[in-house]
This record gives C-alpha cells, structure tokens and sequence, in this order.
C-alpha cells in the first residue's frame, strides 16, 4: 500500500489551484456534510478533473494516465472478467508477468488492490493508477462491449424467465431512467441509448451463426460497436422486446415486418422505425432514430447564397411542380421540409401524404400510405384534394399514376413538391418520360429539378489546413481525429447540390425526348453548376474533403465536364 498521503489541501495551496479563502469554505463544507474534499473543489468549479487526480497521484503516490488505445492491452483486458471490470470500474491496462496494472477513477478506495486480488483468486498483483471518471466509463464500454455488464447478468441468470415489459400506458419510457433494471429492458435500452450519444441515425441488429454483429451509422457510415459474445445468447430475447417495443407480432418470425415507437432521453423524444426482416440466422433489425425536432431551416442546408435565393423564390409561386432527386439516404425529405417550414404559414394549406411519416410539423396535415388497406399515393392525393390545399408534398413518384396526378395538380393551380430517386438532376426528366409521362406535361407543370448527396463534415476541433492536391484546388484541409468526433475526423453532414431550373432551351430538348447527357450538358452550358462542383467548393471552403465528394458523386462527371468546356 502506498504510504501515508499529505493533505489535499496543501498539495492544491502547493500548486495554486486554490487560494486560502477558498480552501477555508470548503475545509468548512467538509466538516458540516463530511464530504471529500476533493468532491467540494471539483463540484465548485474551482479545480478541473483532470488537476484534482493529478494532485491525488501525488498524494496517493499512484501514476495517473489518459486511457488512449496505446494504454490499453488486450491481454490485461482478456484476464480481467467483465463482471469485475464493471463492479469495481476498473479498467485493465497492463499484465507483466504476474502485476495487472488497473485504472480506476477513485484513489480513496484503499482496498480496493486487496479486493480485486481476491475476486481473482489471487492470481494476480494489482497495481492502480488513476484516470477520469469519463476516461474509464469510455475505455469499459470500448473494450468490453455496449452493455457488457446487463450481459454479463442475464447470461448468468439464463435459467431464469428474462423480463419483457411492453410501453407504459402512463406514457414514454424514459430509457435513461431504466438504467439500473438488470434485464433485456435495460440491454435494449443502453443500445438504444448508446447510439443516440454517438449521434447514429440506424441501429443494424444481424444475427450469424456464432455471432451477433452490431452496428451504428453515424454520418452517414456504418461503425461496428464491440459487443460481448456472450450477446448471442440473448438474440431471441432482444428480438421479442423490439417487437413488444414497437406492438409487433412476437410469434412471427418467417415474414418481415415494420414497426413504429417512441422514447424518452432525458427530455427529448425520439421516434424509432423498426424494421425486421427474417434470415437464415435469425431475425435483422433495423432501428431508425428520428429526433422529434430535428426540422431545418432551408438556409441551413449548405446552398450557396445565390441557389437559396432562387429556391425561395420558386418555392414562394402560387404553383408549379418541384423535384428533390437522389438515392435513398441523401437527405431528400429534410430538404423538402426545410422547403415547407418556409412557406408553413396560417394563410396556405399544406398537405402531405409519405411512406412513412418521418416527422411531425406543426401547422401541416401529414397523411402516412398503408398500401394494405389501398391508400395508396395516387388515391391519398385524390382525396387531399377535397381539402383545399394550396401546397401538396408527395413522399415519392414510383409510378405513372402518381407522376400524372401531381402533374395535373401542379397544372390546377397548386405548388406541389416530390420526390425521385435518379442519380442527378437531368435523369429525372428521362425517369419521367421512362414512366410513360407525356413530354408537354414536364414542360408546362415542372419548376426546376434539385439533385443532392449528403457528405460528412470535417470535425472543427481536429482539422487543420494542408496544400491542395488537384488542379484548381488552391486549399484543402484534413481533420486528424479527436475525442470529440470519436478519432474520425468527421462531425455531422452536409449536402452538395446541384439545381436544374425548366428554362427555354432545355423545354425543347425534353419536348424532343433528348438523351440526360444532352439535357445535362445543355443545363451547363446555360451556367447549371453540378454536384461535384459545389463539392469541391465546399472543399476550399474547409468543410469537407475530396475523398467525400468523389465518394458519393460520378467518378465520370470530370470528364464530361472536360469535354463541355473543350468544345466550348
């Protein structure tokens, strides 16, 4: 054991991270409530974490190190169980010969060493160090898996019936509250949990023969999360509280199904969409987390000053027809709401029909499809007219029926916007004339096509500036990882664009069932600038990168843009 410390308070007057009056009021809050002194500092903002522990190693004669991954042995991880890992909140550092080296975030705690060396039948000499409190809950949660202790637990208690309680009629589950319930409750609730701190927008559940793989999508990437193995033996279980959690059927397990719930964090709420899809293995799951207010303004979309004033000014017609083109994933429906949060006014009816309903807006009719019962986009638009809008979103035109009837809305005098999935803006045309509509009724009824991609951001605190490496590219930067961005370089999404506006000469070419090359390249010619250019500005402007911005646009859009220019 280390010898007997020196007094807190000296080492903190030593080091002048207290003055005398201050180390005075709080010596007097520790006799009154017979608190930690180190506790009263911190809790008064007098002292920062980090300066207290490493006063403390001083005092307790004990290392203090920052748990980065160089720390860490994975040897030393696989000799500590994780039930004693969690129990005490230690976390194992190094295993030399005969010492395990730990981490723990309480120096006070002299028996700690002597606790551990038992829990371990004695098959090791424990040597602490210190850490932050936040330093070591990361590192268990890293190296030992997302709910590695409630695991740990059922897996033990296996023989015994695993709890599963369906969504309190009182209201929300409030999962940050049901944190201390050692059941598949609490499990699916850290997951859940977990990924909304990491800022994931999926959570992808798949079952193996041997394993479970978990994964999160965070800006736009999958990331596989450590999970103990021991997880596969609660698949079943997990499966069947998803499915209480969104009113599925338990029993079914041979044909997909979808399904919708809410919870609680802290005080914001979070709409899931649960899809399950059956597999040699098991039952996948994919869970959605929708935010409730996650509504942009269209200003915050990443447009050029100059393409979101023309966008204000299409989208403030009395009528016309708008397309916000793109795959799955590219952030069609934010932008088509951002669009409609700007017009949402008490003097315009606004309606909507979608599949599904990701979020809800105040002020708007939201009508969800249910092709089952035959509400269907084409027959959810012929009754939304019956109500008087002045301004109709319609979630999707997958076919000539729909395509038809926003046209013919759009051509009666309503502002109507939608939704195409084409991989840019010119190939909605032919996708319409592919679908079987008729070339008069683009040119009349259609304001402009808006293709976008979703790139990531490059992180604020860790990037840094570095010489461009094409042609053109006068500055570029690169983002070299840091705590806050979980060591990516990247933090949160933006959207490149690209805005076809129906002028003169591209209503001929369409009227002519030109090719999309030549409505294209006449759209550039005509000033038209492209995805992969508003990339690449968005790459000297120090927000993205050039990997990003080929990733997601057409590695043939150079060339094209080549040959335009030397034919000009």
């Amino acid at each position: 054991m280390p010898p007997k410390p020196s007094k807190l308070g000296q080492l903190l007057l030593k080091r002048k991270l207290l003055t005398e009056e201050q180390l005075v009021e709080a010596m007097q809050q520790q006799a009154v409530s017979n608190r930690f002194l180190g506790a009263i500092v911190l809790e008064r903002g007098w002292v920062g974490e980090e300066q207290l522990l490493r006063v403390l190693s001083e005092q307790y004669q004990m290392a203090f190190v920052r748990l980065t991954d160089d720390a860490i042995d994975r040897a030393a991880v696989a000799a500590l169980p994780v039930k004693i890992a969690m129990h005490y909140r230690v976390v194992p550092l190094r295993l030399r010969d005969s010492t395990l080296t730990v981490a723990l975030a309480n120096p006070q705690d002299v028996g700690l060493a002597d606790e551990l060396r038992s829990a371990l039948q004695e098959r090791y000499r424990i040597e602490p160090v210190l850490s932050t409190e936040a330093d070591v809950a990361k590192a268990l949660k890293k190296y030992y898996g997302v709910g590695a202790e409630t695991v740990s637990a059922l897996v033990k208690e296996q023989e015994t019936t695993i709890r599963l309680e369906a969504v309190g009629q009182a209201g929300l589950e409030d999962i940050e509250q049901l944190a201390d319930d050692a059941s598949v409750v609490k499990l699916v609730n850290q997951l859940i949990l977990e990924a909304h701190h990491r800022r994931a927008t999926d959570i992808h559940i798949e079952p193996y023969r041997d394993t479970l793989r978990l994964r999160y999508r965070i800006d736009g990437v999958l990331r596989t999360v450590e999970v103990p193995p021991a997880i596969r033996q609660l698949f079943p279980a997990i499966i069947s509280r998803v499915k209480v959690l969104s009113n599925l059927n338990i029993v079914e397990r041979r044909l997909p199904q979808d399904g919708r719930s809410s919870v609680k964090v802290g005080d914001q709420k979070l709409d899931l969409r649960i899809s399950i899809l059956p597999t040699p293995a098991g039952e996948s799951v994919v869970v959605r987390i929708l935010p409730d207010q996650m509504l942009l303004a269209l200003k915050d979309l990443g447009f050029r000053k100059e393409d979101h004033d023309r966008l204000a000014h299409l989208i403030a017609q009395p009528h016309g027809l708008m397309f916000v083109t793109g795959p799955t994933g590219s952030g069609k429906t934010t932008t088509l709401y951002a669009m409609l949060k700007t017009i949402n006014t008490d003097a315009r009816k606004i309606i909507t029909i979608e599949d599904p309903v990701e979020y809800e807006m105040e002020g708007v009719t939201q009508v969800q499809i249910n092709a089952a019962i035959g509400l269907t986009f084409a027959q959810g638009l012929r009754s939304m007219l019956r109500h008087d809008p002045d301004v109709m979103m319609v979630g999707e035109v997958r076919d000539i029926e729909t395509a038809e009837l926003a046209i013919r809305i759009a051509l009666t005098g309503h502002l109507v916007f939608s939704t195409l999935h084409t991989n840019d803006a010119a190939s909605s045309v032919t996708r319409l004339l592919d679908m079987g509509v008729d070339p008069y009724l683009i040119v009349s009824s259609v304001r402009c096509f808006i293709a976008q991609r979703l790139v990531r951001l490059l992180c604020p605190h860790c990037k840094i500036e570095v010489p461009g490496d094409r042609p053109g590219l006068a500055r570029m930067f690169r983002a070299e990882g840091c705590e806050r961005c979980q060591r990516t370089g990247f933090f949160g999404r933006t959207a490149i664009y690209e805005i076809l506006p129906i002028t003169e000469s591209l209503r001929d070419l369409i009227m002519q069932r030109s090719s999309a090359d030549a409505i294209w390249r006449k759209a550039i010619e005509g000033g038209m600038r492209t995805m992969q250019q508003d990339g690449w500005e968005k790459v000297q402007e120090g927000l993205t990168t050039p990997e990003e911005i080929l990733r997601v646009t057409s590695e043939q859009e150079d060339e094209i843009l080549r040959v335009t220019k030397d034919e000009a």
